[in-house]
């Protein structure tokens, strides 16, 4: 069963019953959106399973069987599973994260350490 939960820095966030969430941003030179989305794996890790982009430009190509839907490209991805992600809060970029599931919460919008995601651990609860 995966995490019902994730550790974003010190808050613990609830997840859908899928385990599944998404991380959307402003790229920092185009100024276009970007969206992530990620499961979190029966093996208490993050997988990457799907990409889009707003535009196109420097470091903004599609993946790998992209297709324009909706006004983005968008396509799927089978990434690594990674055991966290790590965002840097520089504070100098155009915005933070909005990390959505259940809800959403902007993170790392100002100037802060580096924000970790996880999935939460097996005894922090898991009920979100």
């Amino acid at each position: 069963m995966s995490a019902t939960c994730l550790m974003v820095g010190a808050a613990m966030i609830a997840l859908a019953p899928s385990g599944q969430f998404s991380l959307d941003w402003t790229h920092s030179v185009e100024k276009e959106g970007w969206r992530e989305h990620w499961q979190v794996t029966d093996h208490h890790s993050l997988r990457l399973v799907g990409a889009a982009v707003k535009g196109s430009g420097a470091g903004m190509e599609p993946g790998p069987g992209g297709h324009f839907e909706d006004g983005w490209w968008v396509w799927k991805a089978n990434g690594p599973e990674v055991p966290e992600i790590e965002l840097a809060a520089s504070g100098a970029t155009v915005s933070g994260w909005t990390l959505c599931s259940e809800s959403c919460e902007v993170v790392g919008a100002r100037r802060e350490a580096p924000i970790r995601i996880a999935p939460c651990d097996a005894d922090a609860g898991g009920e979100g």
